[in-house]
């Protein structure tokens, strides 16, 4: 067995790991812990849970603060989330606090004169999120001339938040030499560029997901519900009463679903917090605080939020709803299951969803269990289970004497099971219940038949296809609904799916209000429901796609659509080509663009 001292860690790093009950080095840290103390660039990529903060932390400590007076800083780390950030302070100051190290976490959320006091007085590591950190450097408060590397954790998610121009600007304040590592669960096209640009001959490292013995079930199951849209609350109370975690994460798509969530949830009797980036940064650490004191069962959360969020009682991640893209997915699914603890997938899909999970089934080489929803008489037959265990437990540690009395009163004039049943009955009563008889329909996706099949499971014409195009084109809307402008197009890869999902979460609006979708290179037109128009162009303005702001307007006059169609005439046979492949993510990274710039 590999010790971290074979490693090449010293003594007063290993002992604190001892401590800490760490006993053997997780694959990347068995790889990644000498490159880094040899000085090498190091490209990481491992799932979520496998100790990707020990595997740069550890050996930047050995190499550049041990038995150093604390002054500049010597090491910066960058975090895509404040909750992240304070993460991986507390893992630097667990691993070198024999040593002496002093951490120094810096996030927006936080008083700046606070910060400010702790990196005059001097430290050894800096961990930061961009935009905080580039404001230091900006007031000359945070000086770099000092640091010997830099560490990107979780850097497709900092790209995904849209950091990557802050990130550039940071490594340009950098001395020209530092030695770099780069942690992901995922590694995209982006990422890759961000490698060729600011890493030297970096060794790569590429830890696969854990794979599973046949026969032997997978340390995170994966389970799926496939419910409508008005149903999904209804279908998430049973599945938490079914499931009766110790600690759930609920993700949403949106700050406005985790509220309505949250909301919901609490009306129904569940212990519930709600995490987002609305909130102030007291309110989150106090969520976080509860959760991890174990007085919270359940929190509803937003991705940002939840980022490389590490917490050793959560036993089930939630997807209520398809995430934003399948890395999403993977991201999520680690936060449980983490170090060799068990835990639960579970995703809330409505029947446009399910088309999806085959893929996240090849991605994840995991099979995705679809279940049906439970019903009040699973829920009732549970809680009783529950009450049992309860019972069984007070009957073998409580002193049941003083209690007696009553019963054997009672057992005088009722059958003792009647009077044992009516304590049950009243017990289950001061518990309340959350029983909801909203009558769930049972959906079967794989029985439906398609879009385009007849009622004797025939393909249908396709013939109208090409019409539709025109009719969104040369043609009016139909009756009672209204075409609105989207500044987005196939030069984000974006596709009818992403327009559908956006205009559904952020707008409130069910899919069912949608109508034909027209993408071209740059734009996109979608006809909504009348009604919901002024809803949806109003709410839709704060939107991105796909990291990208985008114009959101109700379509202009014929002859304006008809010059803008002219222009991309050109590009029909190529959207037809790539409507025809598969999809593997909702959000692919677009292509980079080497065209020129049109004069």
């Amino acid at each position: 067995m590999t010790t971290f001292s074979d490693l090449g860690l010293s003594p007063s790093i290993t002992n604190s790991l001892t401590a800490l009950g760490f006993e053997e080095p997780t694959p990347i840290q068995n790889e990644a812990i000498p490159a880094i103390l040899s000085g090498r660039d190091v490209l990481g990529k491992a799932a979520t849970g496998t100790g990707k903060t020990a595997a740069f932390a550890l050996p930047l400590i050995e190499r550049y603060a041990l038995n150093v007076e604390a002054d500049k800083p010597l090491i910066l780390v960058l975090t895509p989330t404040r909750e992240l950030c304070l993460q991986v302070s507390e893992a630097f100051h667990s691993y070198g606090k024999a040593a002496g190290l002093l951490v120094t976490p810096i996030y927006g959320g936080q008083d700046y004169s606070r910060q400010i006091r702790a990196l005059k007085r001097g430290t050894h590591v800096v961990v930061a999120t961009p935009g905080r950190a580039l404001d230091h450097i900006g007031r000359g408060t945070l000086d770099l001339t000092n640091i010997q590397a830099i560490v990107l954790d979780e850097a497709d998610e900092m790209l995904d938040l849209g950091f990557a121009d802050e990130l550039d600007e940071i490594f340009e304040a950098l001395p020209s030499k530092v030695q770099t590592a780069l942690f992901s669960a995922t590694l995209p096209p982006k990422i890759a560029k961000i490698a060729e640009t600011h890493l030297e001959t970096p060794l790569r490292i590429t830890i696969a997901r854990e794979s599973t013995a046949e026969g032997e079930a997978p340390r995170v199951p994966q389970i799926a519900y496939i419910v409508g849209h008005n149903y999904r609350t209804a279908a998430l109370g049973r599945i938490l009463d079914i499931e009766a975690p110790e600690l759930a994460i609920i993700f949403t798509r949106t700050r406005m679903e985790v509220d309505e969530l949250t909301e919901g949830l609490r009306a129904r009797g569940y212990s519930v917090e709600a995490l987002h980036g609305g909130l102030d940064q007291p309110t989150r650490d106090r969520v976080m605080k509860r959760a991890r004191a174990g007085q919270v069962e359940t929190i509803v959360a937003t991705d940002v939020a939840a980022r490389g969020i590490d917490l050793e009682n959560l036993t089930h991640v939630i997807n209520f709803g398809i995430p934003a893209s399948y890395e999403t997915y993977i991201h999520r699914i680690g936060r449980t299951g983490r170090a060799g603890r068990t835990g639960t997938a579970i995703s809330i899909l409505e029947p446009r969803e399910h088309r999806h999970l085959r893929a996240i089934e090849g991605l994840t080489k995991t099979r995705i269990e679809i279940q049906s929803v439970p019903s009040v008489t699973d829920v009732r037959a549970k809680r009783l289970e529950a009450l049992r265990d309860s019972l069984v437990e007070v009957l073998d540690n409580e002193d049941l004497e003083r209690f007696k009395v009553v019963v054997e009163e009672l057992c005088e004039d009722h059958d003792p099971f009647d009077v044992a049943a009516a304590a049950i009955a009243l017990t289950q009563s001061f518990q309340g219940t959350n029983d909801d008889d909203t009558d769930i329909p049972a959906y079967s996706p794989f029985e439906r038949p398609r879009r385009n099949q007849n009622a004797r499971g025939e393909r249908a014409d396709r013939g109208d296809r090409g019409n539709r195009q025109r009719r969104l084109r040369n043609a009016e809307p139909e009756e009672g609904m209204t075409r609105i402008f989207i500044g987005v197009g196939r030069d984000v890869n974006i596709r009818p799916g992403d327009l559908v999902g956006a205009i559904a979460n952020e707008a409130n609006v069910p899919a069912k209000f949608i109508g034909a979708i027209d993408i071209s290179e740059r734009f996109s037109l979608v006809e909504v429901d009348s009604a919901q128009a002024d809803k949806i162009v109003n709410t839709m303005q704060r939107v991105r796609f796909k990291g990208r702001p985008a114009t959101v307007k109700f379509d202009g006059t014929r002859e304006e659509r008809s010059d803008r169609f002219d222009r991309d005439s050109r590009h029909q046979q190529d959207r037809q080509y790539r409507g025809a492949r598969s999809q593997r993510e909702f959000y692919r990274e677009p292509r980079p663009d080497n065209r020129r710039p049109r004069r």
